[in-house]
């Protein structure tokens, strides 16, 4: 059984896997061969709770990384301790090791987080592979880092509508969300990355980058001061627009 403080082999999140996916210019695929604990001045500062350990590890697979990696690496791990002040066996466990090289030690890693490491399974080595590949292309899906306006604009008729919503990206690149009313049929939303709002956008599908951006980076509700226009009809329909989309999108799923 995989330690604790490790994405589970089973029924593992998406969302917890995206997490690591997207801060990790290094992933890969090790068996642990060694641990060793450090010594009381190589591990000063460590808390009680938590046993300092230098982990040899033989690569299976190299999944993400520039320049390729050594056969075999080494990287500090802080073990949380059991009740008996014991850290549980990891030898032999086959993981996924979310990291970076360390500039001028061909071997060494250091975790992009104290706990980037994923047990191996089929169905998170599916899930790896695939947020991987979404993930290194040059139109990604970005981080969202808030609204930056919404409207909302009522048509001619009765119940008809459109409200559109324009996100704040890290690295300024153009997301918006579209959300169109009519009267007797379902109200249907699409987000568009492109300048120019695309009339054949959609929503996307669950289990995506884009979905995980959405649905882990979007606020819970839409800012009142985000939303431009004057009556209370239609900064009431944007909002419910809103949590539309955040319905329709459907939990986050971080379990970490």
């Amino acid at each position: 059984m995989p330690p604790s403080f490790v994405v589970a082999a089973d029924n593992a999140s998406y969302a917890d896997i995206a997490d690591l996916v997207v801060i990790s210019p290094l992933i890969v695929d090790v068996t642990i061969r060694n641990v060793r604990k450090l010594s009381a001045e190589q591990a000063a500062g460590v808390p009680a709770s938590v046993e300092r350990v230098l982990v040899e590890a033989d690569v299976m697979a190299l999944i993400r990384g520039e320049g390729g990696v050594t056969p075999r690496i080494r990287f500090l791990l802080d073990v949380p301790k059991n009740g008996k002040g014991k850290i549980p066996k990891l030898q032999k466990q086959r993981i996924y090791l979310f990291g970076r090289q360390v500039t001028g030690r061909p071997g060494e890693v250091q975790l992009t987080r104290p706990n980037a490491l994923a047990s191996f399974s089929t169905a998170n080595d599916a899930i790896v592979r695939a947020i991987v590949k979404e993930a290194v292309q040059v139109n990604a899906a970005p981080h969202i880092a808030g609204v930056s306006s919404a409207f909302h604009s009522a048509g001619t008729v009765l119940g008809e509508g459109e409200t559109q919503i324009f996100l704040k990206t890290n690295n300024d690149q153009p997301l918006s969300l579209t959300i169109l009313s009519r009267p007797g049929q379902q109200k249907q939303w699409a987000v568009s990355t492109a300048e120019v709002i695309d009339a054949s956008a959609t929503a996307p599908q669950r289990f995506t980058l884009l979905w995980y951006r959405l649905a882990c980076g979007l606020p819970r509700a839409l800012p009142s001061d985000r939303v431009e226009g004057v009556l209370n009809a239609d900064i009431a329909r944007a909002k419910a627009d809103y949590k539309f989309v955040i319905d329709s999108l459907g939990p986050c799923g971080r379990k970490r």
